[in-house]
């Protein structure tokens, strides 16, 4: 029994961890028109620098350029409108669990449950650079698990890309601002 409920417990943990959404942010410049943006390229220098492995940098571009074309944005690297660049972090949470109640009392020897389960968060950042003007106007920041099976990951790195994505700014913000005022 105390092996099940220790099981039951590290496997909801896990099932939670790996189904939790992403949480994103995002920061931008508000007097950018973004709609005058149509093409886009790579950023070399920046992407080079993401410390993850290459075959997930290929899977987040590739989820980068369906996310852009997708925003009507056209892959141009000779003269593009503006630079795409990405970098990662991580951090490791551990938790802490046991059974001991408010007082300090174990709700009973079959049911001492201590154990400690760790998951390591991902943090994606996301970097738009008005070419011209070598200025960074945009940028999206997405947080939460990815799992380590290779045939989740995919699907994972690319609904990761697209919940950033979705908060790109596409209507021109400059001339929304002036109607408000």
């Amino acid at each position: 029994m105390k092996n099940y409920n220790k099981f039951l417990i590290l496997f909801i943990s896990l099932t939670y961890l790996s189904c939790s959404s992403v949480r994103v942010s995002t920061d931008y410049n508000d007097e950018i028109d973004f709609s005058k943006y149509k093409t886009y390229a790579f950023s070399k220098k920046g992407i080079d620098k993401a410390q993850i492995n290459e075959i997930d940098k290929k899977r987040i571009l590739k989820a980068l350029e369906v996310e852009l074309s997708s925003i009507g944005l056209r892959k141009n690297s000779i003269n593009p409108d503006i630079l795409v660049s990405i970098f990662t972090g991580a951090n490791e949470q551990i938790n802490i669990h046991n059974s001991y109640n408010y007082l300090g009392y174990s709700w009973g020897p079959w049911y001492n449950l201590n154990y400690n389960t760790s998951a390591t968060q991902g943090i994606l950042y996301i970097d738009i650079i008005d070419y011209k003007k070598n200025e960074l106007v945009w940028q999206g920041i997405g947080k939460g698990y990815i799992s380590e099976n290779i045939s989740k990951k995919e699907e994972q790195i690319k609904s990761f890309v697209n919940k950033i994505l979705l908060q790109y700014p596409t209507q021109n913000y400059g001339a929304l601002k002036n109607l408000d005022q």
